[in-house]
């Protein structure tokens, strides 16, 4: 069986699923928020110009994980 972790993106506040062990995150108050893969494109851009590293986006961020990771 596999589960797929449901939030909002703290960027956009769109819900979207996601594999909560590999979605990007921003710590918030001590909690990872996720954000979504639109966002993290854009915020991508936003840090190029700035001369800053891109996130990376793992092949899974976005898929369901197998319940027994959980």
């Amino acid at each position: 069986m596999y589960a797929m972790g449901m939030g909002r993106c703290v960027s956009c506040q769109r819900i979207f699923g996601f594999n909560p062990h590999k979605v990007p995150s921003i710590r918030l108050n001590g909690v990872r928020e996720p954000v979504c893969r639109d966002c993290v494109k854009d915020l991508n851009a936003v840090r190029v110009t700035r001369g800053m590293p891109e996130w990376t986006i793992h092949p899974d961020a976005y898929e369901p994980v197998d319940e027994n990771e959980l």
